[in-house]
């Protein structure tokens, strides 16, 4: 019953933010743009999302094997479009990662490796799209005169760095009483793992070349997604609204952020002084990109369900009941 009132809830929070969105742009115009699109600038838009799946497995790969969990490309690759149809398909990004680790966990006959690696996975992304909208924040600044948009970008720059860095720095001064209660000290064994991970010489640069590789493809995927409408929206603009928008977005509050996206993103363009007819035009594409991509990975998912790895997660090699941390 809790389960069913949270998706409930969540799905009238996307209907909701979507339908102010609508109101607050001029929907004939929103309809033109949409009827011009260029085909051309979808095909590279979706092409730049596959690539950036590709990068996405290309740093959890390298991040399980840090955790201890060996896991090759084309599995590790097959594995991301598997928890990308679960983003698509439940009512936030945390289906797909708990996808992924129960697919892991069998490979791995174990669990803690597993939960780790995706966890820290999707850390190290959330830190490096912070870091980005924290350098970028000078010319962002500069671009939005709005003293609303101009509070509202600084706090999410610096809360979402400073929250990480709160919690490594807590689990390396108070672990002695973080050890006390189990659920603490997980807390304290993940975040130390994490920093070890991403502060290693061999490991961590890896992880923040990706990472940061990941963003600015999904900055120059929304620029695609603006040209396809014909937008005066620059690159440029793209670098310093963007980050902010996915960073807002990632919070599981919506359907696999629908509604949130599209009101953080037609905030963001009037902030700027841009068209919000085309932030949400731009986010409605960029959405729908990104379902496509989960499209393709409900392949995997078929694959999945019917080739037999539904079965064998039900019951893992090593004997821990399903769901077991």
């Amino acid at each position: 019953m809790k389960r069913l009132f949270l998706f409930a809830a969540k799905v009238a929070i996307s209907a909701l933010l979507f339908y102010l969105s609508l109101r607050l742009v001029n929907l004939n115009a929103l309809q033109e743009r949409l009827n011009r699109i260029e085909p051309p600038w979808i095909v590279a838009m979706l092409l730049g999302l596959g690539v950036q799946i590709g990068l996405a497995s290309l740093r959890w790969q390298r991040i399980a094997g840090a955790c201890g969990v060996a896991i090759k490309f084309k599995k590790a690759l097959h594995y991301t479009l598997i928890g990308a149809f679960f983003n698509q398909a439940l009512p936030s990004t945390v289906g797909g990662d708990a996808a992924r680790i129960w697919l892991v966990a069998r490979d791995a006959d174990g669990w803690k490796g597993a939960v780790s690696s995706v966890l820290i996975d999707r850390a190290s992304g959330l830190i490096w799209l912070a870091l980005l909208v924290l350098l970028c924040l000078p010319w962002s600044l500069a671009l939005i005169q709005n003293p609303i948009g101009r509070t509202a970008l600084i706090l999410i720059g610096i809360g979402s760095v400073a929250g990480p860095l709160a919690l490594f720095a807590i689990t390396r001064v108070g672990r002695i009483w973080l050890d006390r209660w189990r659920p603490t000290r997980q807390l304290a064994e993940l975040a130390e793992t994490a920093w070890k991970v991403l502060a290693s010489a061999s490991i961590g640069i890896a992880v923040a070349a990706l990472s940061i590789s990941v963003q600015l493809l999904t900055v120059l995927v929304a620029w695609f997604a603006a040209k396809a409408i014909g937008s005066s929206v620059s690159l440029l603009h793209s670098l310093l609204l963007i980050p902010p928008v996915i960073l807002i977005a990632a919070i599981p509050v919506s359907i696999a952020g629908w509604g949130v996206r599209e009101g953080a993103m037609v905030a963001a363009f009037t902030f700027a002084g841009l068209s919000d007819t085309d932030a949400l035009a731009i986010s409605v594409l960029f959405g729908a990109g990104l379902f496509a991509i989960g499209a393709i990975g409900a392949i995997g998912g078929l694959v999945w369900i019917f080739g037999g790895e539904r079965v064998r997660i039900a019951a893992p090699a090593n004997g821990a009941p399903p769901g077991a941390p």
